[in-house]
C-alpha cells in the first residue's frame, strides 16, 4: 500500500515539471551545466598539476636518498636534530 502511495506522489509531483518545457529554464539549465563543467575542468587541471608536483617530490627524494647512501654518512655521529634536518630537507644531505 505504501508503494502505491509513493508512486502516486511521484506522479503528482512530476506532472508540473513535464508541463514547463518552453520557458527560459532550458537556457538557464545549460548555463548551470556549462559553469559546472568549467569548474570541474579547473579542478581536474589542479589535480593534474598536483600529481606532477608529487612525482617531482618523489624523484627528488629518491635522488637525495641515493646521494646519502652513496656518501656512506656516519649517522652514529649525527645528532637527532641533524638527522631530522636532512629528512625534512632543511639541510644538505651530503657536504
Amino acid at each position: 500500500m505504501s508503494t502505491l502511495r509513493l508512486a502516486a506522489a511521484v506522479l503528482l509531483l512530476s506532472a508540473p515539471l513535464a508541463a514547463c518545457g518552453g520557458s527560459g529554464d532550458d537556457k538557464l539549465a545549460r548555463q548551470v551545466e556549462k559553469t559546472a563543467d568549467s569548474r570541474a575542468d579547473q579542478l581536474e587541471q589542479r589535480a593534474d598539476d598536483l600529481k606532477d608536483q608529487a612525482e617531482q617530490v618523489r624523484k627528488v627524494g629518491e635522488k637525495r636518498a641515493d646521494a646519502i647512501d652513496a656518501a656512506d654518512l656516519n649517522t652514529h655521529a649525527m645528532s637527532p636534530e641533524q638527522k631530522a634536518a636532512i629528512v625534512n630537507n632543511q639541510a644538505p644531505a651530503v657536504r
